[in-house]
């Protein structure tokens, strides 16, 4: 009632970001519920051009483990948003996620970067709505009861988040960090003790870090075969308790079978082309730009810098990676490039080559200054006890 404006004119907006939806039903179930106008927009090749290839130029993975599936693609989604929003002249815009997650804040940060004076509005976080639905339990007796089709039933309550990149599950059991995740939850990966007892092997050219594609229009079609061929050997499937933005723990189960062999690949290219003092840095900026993509900060100042650097870095990780896929791992085979800053006469134990062994021996005693300083302090330190 406080937001009766809104309802003059409610357009709805679905993205396609590879998720496996019937968006014709979408269409009609949307249109049913009193929509005027429905937008459901492709978004699958922007979605890898512009967000998943930066993430994974920067090896960006949240506190160790997560691809960031999820939180990368709520910048795509709602960019896109934003646009329809400005061009049908609606001063609102509005979203399902929870009061309590990250994507809440993702979407919405999105939102005021892109279009300062949108209004927001979270039923989630409307008392009226909260106190009449306290979790997924009402909301999915409320869909029964007046024929809303959901995709989430009593027996799986669990939330789930699937695009070109993963599929995430939380919610229901899961809540119990303790309670191990049922067999059948899984949908982009066998299970590894059934997966083929033979590898499959791939190769996975890059240029300027960027996994090389002979055309783009076949990107999208690539991808999904590069996923199906991870996904059969089990490869990608991860269980983590992590630390959400808004300051709790949760506990996420992830499938990222395609995205975890292109990091595997391109960590590998990176190290063979790219100078050791440069990558450290560059690791550091991995990390920053890793935490931002998490907290919703994709359209800031510092995440447009950082992005800048990784870019500027990714300028010689050129080259092949040979791995092969089998079990739930993924196994490096040899890699190529005519960036390479290996060395094969230089490092080889059979040839000297352009080096003089016996400087090692200064460099050593050098290093070795500090070791000495070291030890005479704490000797010290111990004649006074």
């Amino acid at each position: 009632s406080t937001h009766e404006p809104l309802f003059g004119k409610t357009l709805l907006y679905i993205a396609n970001i590879g998720q496996h939806e019937d968006f014709d039903a979408a269409r009609k179930k949307a249109e049913k519920l009193g929509a005027k106008k429905v937008f459901i927009e492709d978004l699958r090749s922007e979605f890898v051009q512009e967000f998943i290839w930066p993430a994974l130029q920067a090896n960006a993975v949240y506190e160790d483990r997560y691809l960031l599936g999820t939180s990368i693609a709520r910048p795509c989604i709602a960019r896109r948003q934003v646009q329809i929003a400005r061009s049908e002249g609606a001063q609102y815009v509005s979203h399902g996620a929870t009061g309590k997650g990250n994507d809440q804040i993702r979407f919405e940060l999105t939102c005021y970067a892109l279009y300062p004076h949108v209004q927001v509005i979270a039923p989630w976080r409307i008392p009226e709505f909260y106190s009449r639905f306290r979790g997924r339990k009402d909301l999915m007796e409320y869909a029964e009861t007046h024929g809303i089709p959901v995709p989430v039933t009593p027996r799986a309550p669990w939330s789930m988040d699937a695009n070109l990149m993963h599929i995430s599950y939380e919610s229901g059991i899961l809540e119990n960090p303790k309670n191990h995740a049922p067999s059948d939850l899984y949908q982009m990966t066998t299970n590894p003790e059934d997966s083929p007892n033979e590898p499959d092997v791939l190769e996975i050219d890059f240029a300027k870090g960027e996994r090389h594609f002979p055309q783009i229009c076949s990107i999208v079609s690539e991808l999904f075969l590069l996923w199906f061929l991870s996904g059969k050997h089990g490869v990608g499937r991860i269980d983590i308790v992590e630390n959400r933005f808004i300051g709790m723990k949760s506990r996420g189960i992830y499938e990222t079978p395609g995205g975890t062999i292109l990091l595997h690949a391109h960590l590998d290219i990176e190290t063979f082309t790219m100078d050791r003092e440069v990558r450290k840095i560059k690791q550091g900026l991995g990390i920053k730009l890793s935490e931002l993509i998490y907290n919703g900060f994709w359209y800031s100042p510092e995440c447009e810098f950082v992005r800048h650097c990784i870019d500027k870095s990714q300028e010689n990780v050129e080259g092949r990676v040979q791995l092969s896929v089998f079990k739930g791992q993924v196994y490096i085979l040899g890699r190529e490039s005519p960036k390479s800053l290996y060395n094969e006469e230089l490092v080889s134990m059979d040839v000297q080559g352009d080096y003089d062994p016996s400087d090692a021996s200064g460099f050593i005693r050098i290093n070795a200054v500090r070791l000495r300083e070291h030890n005479r302090l704490q000797g010290a330190a111990q004649k006074k006890h």
